[in-house]
């Protein structure tokens, strides 16, 4: 069933709690470096702006231990004066999340007012979901919009206690997380075929679940990326110096055995003698790669096969990279999959982490169907998961 949306709030003169999702890559001087999360809220921010509410943002930055001097770079003041640019209207800034200073700026707040609260993970009850912060966060606004699909999957206090708050009618996802599970639920549902999942990456064990439950719905599933050498590995092929994960061959062996043809592999490959850039770096003429050197991209003939596969999909679906693309050199497999993700007529899903980095990076966000924001939250959704910050939100 479709959720309550943004749009079904009544905002006029309302404060309204948005969690989004603004953990973004960072320079080292703490800067912005990739700003497409802060863009993809932009809808539903400007939305409650439009209709004469004001705004108080949630959301967390990074991985806080606790420690003031080494959690300073994750304070949000960047992240604010980022999104104060992106809107162009003034973006206040907390220095803290319930305490004086939030309380004090929600309470002056005025309609069309932005506010950003500090680093939720600044306070421990966020991640154990403690029903007292839930309920001092829950008491700066009126109503609650979830537009943080890249958290959706962790129930902590922001994302479930918060929302549990409010009475149902003032509960809502906003137009982020509603695109989100529109996407997923064509993938789930209603495929069109030929239906093509693109699974990438270093590790298969970080995959083995949403590789068993595509292979259910697929009729092909291309391999890349690290996670390639231990498929190759598993049934006895060489891989030189390639990453490999020697305690998981069991499962790539299990898993092409029970694929019923459906996983491909790459036939070639990009190798090079050293994993870095700079190296010197061939082509390997067929699934082995000599001893002594590295896979790190898939080759031209296999770069030549899944971009044909990808351009006569129906669905597509993609996760993880086909090589290092951060490194020039390794770059190919992944630009061509993104590129033929781009030329084709079907749906085109890239799922959050390392693949929407590459997408952006070359040029392609905006001509596939969708790019998710949540890595984990896609992947897990793929396997079938619910999630109860979802759960929390009635349906319309």
């Amino acid at each position: 069933m479709p959720k309550q949306t943004v749009r079904d709030l009544d905002v006029k003169g309302k404060k309204v709690l948005v969690r989004v999702d603004f953990n973004v890559p960072q320079t080292k001087d703490g800067e912005v470096a990739d700003d497409r999360r802060i863009r993809s809220a932009l809808p539903t921010l400007q939305d409650v702006l439009d209709r004469g509410g004001s705004l108080i943002l949630i959301t967390h930055l990074g991985r806080p231990k606790g420690d003031p001097a080494t959690d300073a770079p994750f304070k949000l003041d960047k992240v604010a004066a980022k999104l104060q640019e992106l809107l162009g209207k003034p973006v206040e800034k907390a220095d803290d999340t319930v305490g004086p200073s939030a309380q004090k700026l929600a309470a002056a707040l005025k309609p069309g007012g932005v506010l950003v609260l500090e680093n939720v993970r600044f306070n421990k009850g966020e991640k154990k979901g403690d029903p007292e912060f839930a309920k001092a966060l829950a008491g700066l606004g009126d109503a609650y919009v979830n537009d943080a699909f890249g958290t959706c999957h962790r129930d902590e206090a922001s994302m479930v206690a918060v929302p549990e708050q409010f009475a149902p009618e003032k509960r809502a996802i906003g137009f982020l997380v509603e695109k989100e599970l529109k996407i997923l639920d064509t993938l789930l549902k209603n495929p069109k075929h030929p239906y093509v999942a693109v699974m990438g990456g270093a590790k298969v064990s970080d995959k083995i679940l949403v590789i068993e439950s595509l292979l259910k719905e697929v009729d092909k599933l291309l391999v890349g990326g690290a996670m390639t050498y231990t498929f190759l590995k598993a049934q006895g092929i060489e891989i030189g110096k390639s990453r490999v994960e020697l305690d998981k061959l069991d499962v790539a062996k299990k898993l092409l055995d029970t694929a019923g043809g459906k996983i491909v592999l790459p036939v070639d490959h990009l190798i090079a003698d050293k994993p870095e850039a700079g190296a010197e770096v061939k082509v390997a003429d067929g699934a082995a790669i000599p001893e002594g050197w590295f896979g790190m991209d898939i080759g031209p003939k296999t770069i030549a096969e899944y971009s044909k596969i990808v351009r006569e999909a129906g669905t597509v679906v993609w996760n993880g990279p086909m090589g290092m693309f951060e490194v020039e050199a390794f770059a190919k497999g992944t630009r061509a999959v993104a590129e033929a993700m781009a030329e084709s007529s079907g749906v085109t899903a890239v799922g959050g982490g390392e693949s929407a980095e590459s997408v952006e990076k070359f040029g392609y966000a905006e001509k596939v169907s969708h790019v998710s924001t949540g890595g984990g939250a896609f992947l897990e959704s793929l396997e079938g998961k619910q999630f109860n910050s979802i759960k929390v939100i009635p349906d319309r």
